[in-house]
């Protein structure tokens, strides 16, 4: 385990370098040659954040993971967000970041002038985040970035949705992880995850939603911190 701290240099170095959240590339002068040639400049990539520094298989990601309630946008995550105001042909979009998001109505799947997504205030929608800088407002688009088709993003209709912490989120999107197979191998829902610590789910009934609920506070590092064995317990006990 790699921990680093804001202002410190991170070893990222790929040809397809793609930076998460908590880190930045700035630029560096240095001359490692003769004397009188002019300086040049590599990008050095710093720390914004404190926590564990960690990569993809391939080294092409790099990241820092903390466990953190305030959501800082990162350019194409998936997020879950709450439609707050309408303005003209786009959206003003909660997303539990420190500034809203904008959401174009025209950022659909097939979205036209004529035919668009009319969502009103209070509706849900799942979306990946198309613009992300520090200077500037969020924007969000509820479709995927190479083939434009919705790709599951778009309204969520029905369901609630479940706060819990951002780590507690990039555990559930890891395929392997053993609480959304658990809860699936006994009743059917559907779930979008967030990474901005929301969690939508859609049972079949009020009960299922409360146990989906429980699980992930019990489960989340924020909460209980439960492992796979101490869930079936917990299960049982809620009587699924």
């Amino acid at each position: 385990m790699s921990i680093i701290f804001p202002g410190e240099s991170a070893p990222a170095n790929h040809v397809n370098l793609k930076l998460g959240p908590g880190l930045l590339q700035v630029s560096s002068i240095f001359n490692d040659a003769s004397d009188g040639e002019t300086p040049r400049k590599r990008p050095v990539i710093i720390a914004t954040k404190a926590g564990e520094l960690k990569h993809s298989v391939k080294g092409s990601q790099w990241w820092i993971e903390s466990n953190s309630r305030r959501y800082v946008p990162v350019l194409h995550e998936s997020v879950v967000g709450l439609i707050t105001q309408r303005l003209g042909e786009a959206y003003r979009v909660d997303i539990g970041s420190a500034h809203h998001a904008s959401l174009d109505g025209l950022a659909f799947e097939g979205a036209t002038k004529r035919s668009k997504p009319n969502l009103k205030v209070g509706s849900l929608v799942y979306a990946r985040v198309s613009l992300a800088h520090k200077d500037m407002e969020p924007e969000l688009e509820c479709f995927g970035a190479q083939t434009h088709k919705a790709e599951g993003f778009g309204e969520l209709k029905g369901g609630f949705v479940v706060k819990c912490s951002l780590e507690m989120c990039r555990c559930l999107l890891n395929p392997k992880h053993f609480l959304l197979p658990m809860l699936g191998r006994r009743f059917p829902l559907d779930a979008a995850i967030g990474m901005n610590g929301r969690v939508w789910v859609s049972a079949k009934n009020v009960k299922e939603h409360i146990i989906v609920s429980r699980c992930i506070e019990a489960v989340d590092p924020d909460g209980g911190g439960m492992n796979e064995d101490e869930l079936k317990k917990f299960l049982h006990t809620l009587g699924v």
